[in-house]
């Protein structure tokens, strides 16, 4: 039974039964990599142009993530089951080891913003990572998918720290001017803001999003009656998706002063840290800390999700079977256990996950456009010749993207 048949005598009641999966899945992509490469975007750059960016790829998300809902809420069926029914095992299990690969290099970026932040809150850091290892695999021993939800929201919504920093920062006058001039851009290298361009539009959409949307939607109930409701779901998911990462620019660029009087280069998230600490005091720097942590946390858990979900679906077993809970529990242990491991080029790490990421999610589209325009899959929800078009942008445009990204690995080994 569809959940809006099962809430139509408490209407007031509806909306926040429907709301989850979407929001999570969009404040979940603000993750602590996310965090980092937004604030370190915004002391490069600024707020101004980038700002506007994200803002322009608000429809894209919002196709790909309402397709992805869609589907799972006629299909009844989530992504990697379809895969395999209509692709074959070759693409499906392509699509479970490569998103298992990708999952687990970011779960260890994951993993060091939680430490970074709880080492800055004076905790040291392999305590922290076992701290963030254990919060993480508790959240496994909730059994219902509500219950998850929930708690995953009330997470979600402490994101809203990075609002308060935004306010606590305040740019005046002068700095929203200088936000938008094209000085910054030209004074820096093509290859300059070509990486930041593509780690922006990068951070938009990621492949565990489709896969834990198309699940979770299926996990709760929610069927092609749903339909409507959970394209405002989605829809609010995105907005709120763009809203935390226009804060996190406008706090990164609070320090974009620092960085130039001082000719420092602010990369990293302990750098980011120090730099509000100084300028701001110890209570700025440790509400992004603790936004850090809880980026890092939320993002933890849904990505975990994603994992297994997909790999009980890809393997046809139930939600609740121990191969569920071992997958979810496997990665967050190796995640944690690696990067315990002295000199890792975590930097090298985040750009691996970013580019498999961007390259991963080229035949993810090609399958959700496939799908979501198959009428024995979709019925009256099928695809229309404006969705279908809608999907092709899109794609080609992620093309795009990943052609940019081999064009600026060239230009850093070429320079």
């Amino acid at each position: 039974m569809a959940i809006l048949e099962k809430t139509h005598e408490h209407p007031k009641r509806l909306f926040w039964t429907l709301l989850g999966p979407g929001l999570l899945a969009m404040i979940g992509d603000n993750d602590a990599g996310g965090v980092i490469s937004y604030a370190v975007t915004g002391v490069t750059f600024g707020f101004g142009w980038f700002s506007l960016l994200i803002l322009a790829l608000l429809p894209v998300v919002y196709v790909i993530q309402e397709m992805t809902m869609r589907l799972g809420m006629v299909s009844q069926k989530s992504f990697p089951t379809l895969v395999f029914e209509h692709f074959g095992a070759f693409w499906g299990n392509f699509s479970l080891t490569t998103l298992l690969i990708l999952n687990l290099l970011t779960l260890m970026t994951e993993f060091i913003g939680m430490s970074i932040g709880l080492s800055t809150l004076g905790i040291p850091f392999i305590s922290s990572v076992f701290l963030s290892l254990l919060a993480t695999i508790t959240f496994a021993v909730l059994s219902r998918y509500v219950t998850k939800e929930r708690l995953a929201l009330l997470v979600g919504a402490l994101n809203l720290v990075f609002i308060v920093i935004a306010i606590l920062v305040h740019p005046n006058a002068h700095t929203i001017k200088q936000a938008f001039s094209l000085h910054g851009m030209l004074a820096s290298s093509a290859n300059t803001w070509l990486f930041f361009l593509l780690a922006t539009i990068g951070n938009a959409v990621a492949p565990w999003m489709i896969f834990f949307q198309g699940s979770a939607v299926i996990d709760k109930g929610m069927t092609q009656q749903d339909v409507r409701l959970g394209r405002l779901d989605t829809l609010l998911g995105v907005i709120a998706q763009a809203v935390i990462a226009i804060a996190i620019l406008i706090a990164g660029s609070a320090l974009h002063d620092l960085a130039l009087r001082q000719s420092t280069v602010i990369t990293s998230p302990i750098a980011l840290l120090a730099g509000y600490g100084q300028l701001y005091g110890n209570v700025v720097r440790d509400l992004f800390a603790f936004g850090l942590i809880n980026a890092g946390f939320l993002a933890a858990i849904t990505i975990s999700l994603s994992t297994s979900w997909a790999f009980s679906d890809g393997w046809r077993f139930h939600h609740q079977h121990r191969i569920f809970h071992l997958v979810y529990l496997g990665g967050l242990v190796l995640a944690a256990i690696l990067i315990l491991i002295p000199h890792l080029p975590l930097t090298a790490l985040a750009v691996s996950a970013q580019a498999m990421a961007g390259l991963f999610i080229i035949p993810l589209l090609f399958f959700l456009r496939k799908l979501t325009g198959d009428v024995t899959v979709m019925g009256q929800y099928v695809n229309k010749k404006k969705g279908m078009r809608a999907a092709t942008c899109v794609i080609i445009l992620v093309i795009a993207v990943n052609l940019l990204l081999i064009f600026h690995t060239i230009l850093s080994f070429s320079f």
